[in-house]
């Protein structure tokens, strides 16, 4: 794990114009409320995936209101955005100060993402490795394009703190995913905008077996329930096969992925632990 990719001391007067992104795993299982954000409001990017859930968990224990954004861009797996309901509703009924912290909930249509993407996420086509060495589920820009709407939404509503589930450590090698382009895209918005932005990516360093951890850490197998029962991984917007995961084909590589991580969990063990 790249050392400088540990937060800055957040409680210095003097922090730095643009903080670092990925939590390290041990700060990413703390539960108590930091004093630095009892007070702040945060946006979560919040698809209604399993990654997107555990970070809104992750937001409602720390801070003092969480609003929340999705996006319907023409992905195949839309289905996903019907399921953010079911579970930001099933997350206050565990915990009410969760349900209090819980403010309004954002979808923004950005249909031009898909009509200038030819990929197997917005496209009726097989899913398959590219010869750049990405898979086609590949849509370029999205995460890009994603933070900076919210960082544009966040200017308006005066919110400064900005929460997404990209992850290096499993995943497909998606390249807007890195540590190091949340970090360049950071900079851009702080000086863009003439703002102090703070992308937040806690799973950046975890991998799926630890972000099923981190869901029981923040609420329990309530929460893993919930998650399993309800957030939507499957590319192929697949919700009628029901596995000990959750709902999905099984076979597409977000499903692998998922799948693998809960044999890993629910065998107890974890590839970063």
């Amino acid at each position: 794990m790249p050392q400088d990719a540990r937060p800055s001391q957040r409680n210095e007067p003097n922090r730095p114009l643009f903080p670092p992104i990925g939590l390290w795993v041990d700060e990413c299982y703390c539960h108590g409320m930091s004093d630095q954000f009892q007070s702040e409001t945060a946006l979560v990017l919040f698809s209604g995936g399993q990654d997107s859930a555990t970070c809104l968990a992750w937001a409602l224990q720390r801070f003092a209101r969480v609003e929340m954004l999705g996006f319907n861009y023409g992905q195949r797996h839309a289905i996903e955005l019907e399921c953010r309901d079911r579970l930001l509703d099933g997350m206050k009924s565990l915990r009410a100060d969760w349900a209090a912290r819980a403010g309004e909930s954002h979808t923004l249509d950005i249909p031009t993402l898909a009509e200038i993407s030819d990929t197997a996420l917005t496209r009726d086509v097989a899913i398959a490795m590219g010869e750049d060495g990405l898979p086609n589920t590949f849509v370029p820009g999205r995460n890009l394009v994603f933070l900076t709407f919210a960082a544009a939404l966040a200017y308006r509503r005066g919110i400064t703190h900005i929460i997404g589930g990209m992850c290096e450590t499993d995943y497909s090698g998606y390249p807007d995913c890195r540590d190091e382009s949340i970090r360049a895209l950071q900079i851009a918005l702080n000086l863009g905008m003439n703002k102090q932005f703070e992308l937040h990516t806690p799973l950046m360093w975890l991998d799926k077996a630890s972000t099923w951890r981190l869901a029981n850490e923040l609420g329990g197998a309530g929460l893993v329930d919930l998650i399993r029962e309800h957030s939507h991984t499957c590319y192929l917007g697949e919700r009628g096969a029901r596995h000990d995961w959750g709902y999905g084909c099984g076979e597409c590589p977000a499903c692998a992925l998922r799948a693998r991580g809960w044999r890993e969990y629910a065998a107890g063990g974890s590839a970063s632990s």
